[in-house]
């Protein structure tokens, strides 16, 4: 068994993995950058070192400062969550040829599927196939419209080296082709590092079915069932479930069956999922995730099999512990993701800040895997994340029900958050049917009148909060805890700005267009002169990994422009000023 693991992320996952690590008998190591210094899972890992740096890529993507951690701190195992650097094959071969155990699979199997086309090639090799896309990276629009021409539209543009959606935009004719290539690569490199990209036919009302499998050194491999993640926005998952529902049985086994073939024939060890389209009854290879999922609480609640465990364990030279006929599916689950994002009815944006309250629920089948307390801040330079709601029932329909009982008893403030939109995914007649696909909550969902409200701080009935004081010794954390006064008991509550509606800013209808949260210009659209109508793009914001569109709240002609791409903007802060027309 290992002694010593080196988590390489933060926020939910890392607390996740500590709290296994701990059941386990092993050791934590915590990074951190500048912004996370006092963060959960720094509070509760057994050691903790600093990384220094705010934005993810001076922090959390610093690979020489992780591997001098590594050695400084004396971890025999690196653990490294999902997203950063869990699909990155040269961080994973860093680790190795040190002589330390990457809990996952080995750089060969993440090169293969990390990179989207070869991942295509290997799935066909072995008789499993996806829709019609290309093997080849664009480096042309040309080659978009030409695919386009043959295949129709719409088509879908991706990052060769992510998912979750990052980076993938649709394109539905040949004039969003260029910026849609140009947005596509902006969020790739930003959240992944490279900016690849490929692109396949989007279907057009498909569900998103994943396979859970887990595989170990001694040529074992099973499937522990299925997930459904069709309930999204902008290609990022908002509600999951275990098993899919509505799908006849002998499919759902077909999609078991393949997802271990293509594990197997990429020579996979550890946790992966493959995930796959289905629509009319079939199913299509989309991709394999070779990292732990976001979602894998659902599959632990119905399989009875601690996911994370059964990585380290298996990363340990375990052999895997059951074979296929012991995995039984137990009932339903359902995993909500609590996001610091305002559904702004239907345009879901960011809402970094502090924390002020935060109530979780319990109850039987009930759980939360968070990764933030009351006082923390949610940060605009890492995910949105606040943590996950999952809930079992004995069948989906007491699932459903156990679920938005539980939404109702949780209470956020500070930030916005998806619980509103949440609420109407779960109650909505269209979700309990299995009516809805992946495009179902952006085109038929209604969210009128959903989201805009932050929630006032509770007043303090106490005249002591407890303080934690970090000191850093040559770069390695240490924390003393004290209880001060409150200095808030006096000062009033702290009001914060939360912007409804769409990506028009705060102007009102009067042409001084204001961002609506904190985050980096990434592209100026318009110029002084320009002429727009309502609803015309005029920057593009990127706030915790996603770009937003800042449009035109009036017609009229530009007469300034206060940003340029790289500015850093606060929300509410005015970014373009029209001229409303006569």
């Amino acid at each position: 068994m290992l002694r010593k693991v080196l988590i390489a992320n933060r926020g939910e996952i890392a607390v996740r993995v500590i709290r296994a690590c701990r059941e386990l008998g092993i050791e934590t190591v915590a990074v951190y950058s500048e912004l996370d210094h006092g963060a959960l899972h720094v509070r509760l890992a057994d050691e903790a070192y600093a990384l220094g740096g705010q934005t993810a890529a001076e922090s959390y993507l610093n690979t020489t400062k992780i591997l001098e951690i590594i050695e400084r701190s004396g971890a025999d195992a690196v653990h490294p969550g999902y997203g950063f650097f869990s699909e990155n094959a040269d961080f994973a071969r860093a680790i190795t040829d040190r002589g330390v155990v990457f809990i996952g699979p080995p750089p060969p199997a993440i090169e293969v599927m990390g990179d989207k086309i070869s991942a295509r090639l290997a799935a066909e090799a072995v008789g499993v196939h996806g829709v019609p896309g290309t093997t080849d990276f664009i480096t042309d629009p040309a080659q978009v419209r030409s695919f386009g021409a043959e295949h129709g539209y719409p088509v879908a543009i991706k990052a060769a080296y992510g998912g979750g959606g990052r980076g993938m935009k649709v394109v539905n004719s040949d004039a969003e082709i260029e910026a849609a290539i140009d947005s596509s690569q902006r969020e790739a490199l930003a959240y992944f590092g490279r900016d690849e990209i490929y692109m396949e036919r989007y279907l057009t009302k498909p569900r998103h079915v994943e396979v859970q499998v887990l595989a170990d050194s001694h040529g074992n491999c099973v499937y522990l069932g299925t997930r459904d993640c069709s309930a999204q926005r902008r290609h990022q998952k908002l509600i999951e479930e275990a098993p899919a529902p509505g799908i006849a049985p002998e499919t759902l086994a077909a999609m078991g069956e393949a997802a271990v073939k293509v594990a197997l024939g990429c020579g996979y060890v550890n946790a992966g999922t493959v995930e796959f389209l289905y629509e009319d009854g079939a199913f299509y290879y989309l991709e394999m995730n070779t990292r732990l999922q976001v979602e894998h609480p659902v599959t632990e609640l119905v399989t009875g099999v601690d996911l994370v465990e059964q990585q380290i364990r298996v990363a340990s030279g375990e052999p895997l512990p059951f074979s296929q006929d012991d995995i039984e599916i137990n009932g339903h689950a359902i995993e909500v993701r609590i996001n610091a994002e305002d559904p702004a009815e239907g345009a879901f944006l960011p809402s970094p800040g502090p924390i002020t309250t935060l109530t979780v629920p319990s109850g039987f089948g009930t759980r939360w895997d968070g990764g933030y307390t009351a006082g923390d801040e949610i940060s605009q330079y890492y995910d949105n994340l606040v943590g996950k709601l999952v809930c079992w029932g004995r069948d989906r329909d007491r699932a459903i029900a156990r679920t938005l009982r539980a939404l109702d008893e949780m209470e956020i403030t500070g930030v916005a958050t998806t619980i509103p939109a949440d609420r109407a995914i779960l109650a909505h007649p269209d979700f309990a049917a299995n009516l809805h696909s992946t495009k179902w909550v952006e085109e038929v969902l209604d969210l009128t009148g959903i989201g805009g409200k932050v929630g006032a701080p509770p007043e303090s009935e106490t005249p002591l909060v407890r303080r934690a004081a970090e000191v850093e010794v040559d770069g390695k954390r240490f924390e003393v805890a004290m209880w001060v006064p409150d200095p808030s008991a006096s000062a009033g509550a702290r009001v914060r700005r939360s912007a409804a509606g769409g990506g028009a800013g705060l102007g009102g209808g009067n042409g001084q267009v204001a961002v609506p949260m904190q985050g980096t210009i990434v592209k100026v659209l318009v110029e002084v002169g320009d002429t727009v109508e309502v609803g015309a793009s005029l920057v593009v914001l990127e706030a915790m990994k996603m770009e937003n569109n800042i449009t035109a709240d009036v017609a009229g002609t530009i007469t300034e422009v206060r940003v340029t791409t790289g500015d850093s903007v606060g929300g509410g802060d005015v970014v373009v000023v029209i001229e409303p027309a006569a």
